[in-house]
């Protein structure tokens, strides 16, 4: 039970670091769609989005680890641990939530990505706009492991 409350700590803190790349990294998207005529500004912000993307892919496949070993481990030990897998509909939703942000957080990396390549964004009131999905998916992700209504 030790090994399993560690490797749950684990997951929470590397899913809270993962959020922060989730949520900073449009709003980086949207201080480059401001920042159009000064290349030392843009230069910085390319740097920052970029440290950030990759940070966010190793808390994300840190998070993803330790998510492995707690259902592993439900797998091996059964009843010693919580009953948190045996019921599977909001398991399954939440992961199908999940894979909606790591998409949405692919698709933030990859205007970035087109940056580099000279492609446009969009608008900073576009980008403001979808700076704020993430938070939808996140309130239901939390209600769902919180309440596992089915």
């Amino acid at each position: 039970m030790n090994a399993y409350l560690w490797t749950k700590t684990f997951h929470i803190v590397f899913v809270i670091a993962w959020m922060a790349a989730v949520f900073y990294l449009p709003r980086i998207l949207v201080n480059l769609a401001e920042a159009q005529g000064e290349p030392a500004v843009r230069a910085r912000l390319l740097l920052m989005g970029r440290k950030l993307y990759r940070f966010g892919h190793v808390m994300f496949g840190l998070a993803f680890v330790c998510g492995l070993l707690m259902w592993q481990g439900y797998r091996v030990f059964g009843d010693g641990l919580p009953q948190m897998f045996a019921v599977g509909g909001w398991l399954h939703v939440k992961l199908t939530l999940v894979a909606v942000l790591l998409a949405y957080y692919i698709f933030t990396g990859r205007w970035l990505k087109g940056l580099d390549k000279g492609r446009a964004l969009p608008s900073s009131r576009t980008l403001r706009w979808f700076n704020e999905l993430p938070l939808l998916a996140l309130i239901a992700i939390v209600w769902l492991v919180l309440a596992k209504p089915f």
